[in-house]
């Protein structure tokens, strides 16, 4: 067994070994989402009919229409590496994952408009 437990809280490594208690030199940061303003996912996806839209704003809000019903639901998402989740002001929840390119969300396929 190990003499050494680390954990990450908070964001900061601590170290736990037989003599207490340690904070490490340079601490281990967890993963935190790219600045979505920054993101080279912001902008347009659409279903390969156009019949849905998806519009992911710089501001981590996004925007979908469907059909001719613009804003058909709206809310706030987070990129983590190739995952992205939304939380939308009604109230759901839902997610994705971008594969070479494409948007895979809720059953749907989205490609990036540009």
């Amino acid at each position: 067994m190990p003499s050494t437990l680390t954990a990450v809280l908070t964001g900061i490594a601590l170290a736990v070994t037989p003599a207490g208690l340690t904070l490490p030199s340079t601490p281990i940061l967890a993963e935190e989402p790219m600045t979505q303003q920054d993101h080279p996912y912001v902008g347009l996806w659409v279903t390969g009919d156009r019949h849905i839209r998806h519009e992911l704003l710089p501001n981590g809000r996004y925007d979908e229409a469907r059909g001719d019903r613009e804003s058909a639901y709206r809310g706030r998402y987070e990129v983590r590496g190739n995952h992205i989740e939304y939380w939308d002001d009604t109230g759901f929840t839902a997610d994705g994952e971008f594969v070479e390119g494409v948007l895979h969300h809720a059953g749907m396929i989205l490609y990036r408009q540009r």
